[in-house]
């Protein structure tokens, strides 16, 4: 049954995560946790289905304050399909060099910002243009991707660099280079992905881990809470306060 190998694949690398990258989490949660205790950001980047982590942090019912979603329409949103932006588009723009510098010039950056970027090769050219920009501000460089699977791939970038080769700290997501990891009868390719999957595994256990620190620090994380509880009365209050703090920090972005 394909369903249940999809399963076990899926089991197998959340397994491997918690076997060999809970110590690289705590180091990456605990550069997230000091600019969050400094009321700063953490910015968060990625392409095309690596921006489903991102998505996955904030505004969501249990995450909290202090991520910060840098989404670029076009890298993110290509469900046309065809048409505008299209797949085809998508393939293109996430390769040009220097699209990542224009993309950074639309916010303003604190010395006390961290950076947490996704990719699943980390060899396409705009993340590297992030990253190089990252590096040369002096901020700390989070990336999440399949680290070991990737290694020896050639870079899409002039600098001669991956996005794994930039980082300060990185989280092996642990998965196939292919992605998709499911044969199928008659067919070439596979099918079944798991690096969404990987991914939000190893968002949650990191923004948890980053979540536990800051309480352990004493700082006040604002929650953003369910508003579907029967008879919780304080919801609603405690759901603009969240989003009073954000606009009030977002103001300097």
């Amino acid at each position: 049954m394909l369903a249940k190998q999809w399963l076990d694949n899926a089991h197998s690398i959340m397994n491997k995560i918690e076997e060999t990258q809970l110590e690289n989490i705590r180091k990456a949660a605990e550069i997230m946790a000091d600019s969050i205790e400094k009321q700063r950001w953490v910015h968060t980047f990625g392409c095309g289905h690596a921006t489903l982590p991102i998505q996955e942090m904030y505004p969501r019912i249990g995450g909290f304050v202090g991520f910060h979603p840098m989404l670029e329409l076009p890298l993110t949103f290509f469900t046309n399909i065809t048409k505008g932006m299209s797949v085809q588009s998508f393939v293109f723009l996430e390769r040009v060099e220097g699209y990542g510098k224009e993309i950074m010039k639309g916010y303003r950056f604190h010395k006390d910002d961290c950076f947490w970027l996704f990719s699943h090769t980390g060899i396409n050219a705009v993340n590297i243009d992030i990253a190089l920009k990252v590096k040369e501000m002096g901020n700390k460089l989070i990336v999440f991707g399949s680290a070991a699977e990737a290694e020896g791939k050639q870079t899409r970038h002039s600098s001669g660099k991956t996005l794994f080769d930039l980082a300060d700290v990185v989280v092996d997501t642990c998965v196939p280079i292919q992605d998709a990891s499911i044969s199928l009868k008659n067919h070439f390719d596979k099918i079944g992905p798991v690096s969404t999957m990987a991914f939000v595994t190893a968002v949650w256990t990191t923004v948890i881990t980053t979540a536990e620190i800051l309480a352990d620090r004493g700082v006040k994380l604002y929650i953003h809470p369910s508003h579907n509880v029967p008879g919780d009365t304080t919801a609603k209050e405690r759901l603009e306060e969240c989003l009073k703090v954000y606009k009030d920090r977002v103001a300097g972005v």
